[in-house]
């Protein structure tokens, strides 16, 4: 499909871009703001699937879409799945070649996400974080979203992160809101809950006073993200 072609090709292009022109330590793990947005995020993920009854387990398959270098997938063997439990596509094959290295038993495979090389219902946990807020045509993101339902299991769980506002100074990223999120999944139910502190501002605070920050980030006009836990009933 031409869209698809298109989107992959301008994606390609704003990785390289990205990476010439942004400071590489601007995500680094060390970064006060970083450090913020992932604790929280993470606190908050593992509360929504805990409190669906959707929490994995030892065993359970699990999915990223889009894991970049890392992504989720740290996260998925601190909650107790295996490395033979956890699979993976992603567009980028140098970021996928440093995923592979840290963890050379997953499943992790190079492509785009419009026709997922996964049978139906293959995962009990599929996790799709700021991904789709980088696609700007809605034909693809629905194809996307698609294929990541097809491949959840019933009872099975979409774990979802992403931004829900534009930002003005990056016209490369697309807001999904409340109401494009039930569009794109209409299939799927839960809990969507807003989150992470507006990322200039914790930029600005949390190096300087996390206190502030922390408090900052508990006034919804102030935060920018959505992270969902929607089921797959049947």
């Amino acid at each position: 499909m031409d869209l698809v072609r298109i989107e992959r090709d301008r994606i390609n292009a704003e990785y390289q871009r990205r990476a010439k022109e942004i400071d590489p330590d601007l995500y680094a793990p060390w970064k006060a703001a970083e450090l913020l947005s992932v604790t929280s995020r993470r606190r908050m993920a593992a509360t929504l699937l805990r409190r669906a009854s959707v929490f994995p387990n030892p065993g359970d398959q699990c999915l990223e879409i889009g894991f970049g270098t890392l992504g989720w997938l740290g996260e998925l063997l601190t909650w107790g799945l295996r490395e033979t439990d956890i699979h993976g596509i992603e567009l980028d094959s140098i970021r996928a070649g440093r995923a592979r290295a840290a963890l050379p038993s997953a499943d992790l495979r190079i492509g785009d996400a419009t026709e997922l090389p996964w049978p139906d219902q293959s995962f009990q946990l599929v996790i799709v974080s700021t991904v789709i807020s980088s696609i700007l045509q809605w034909e693809v993101r629905c194809l996307i979203a698609s294929e990541a339902a097809r491949v959840l299991a019933p009872r099975g769980a979409l774990l979802w992160y992403d931004i829900a506002y534009n930002n003005p100074s990056n016209r490369n990223v697309r807001k999904i809101d409340r109401r494009e999120l039930r569009r794109l999944f209409p299939n799927l139910r839960g809990e969507a809950r807003s989150i992470t502190l507006a990322p200039p501002l914790a930029r600005l605070i949390a190096p300087r006073s996390w206190p502030l920050a922390v408090m900052l980030e508990t006034l919804p006009m102030l935060r920018t993200h959505l992270l969902a836990v929607l089921v797959k009933e049947k």
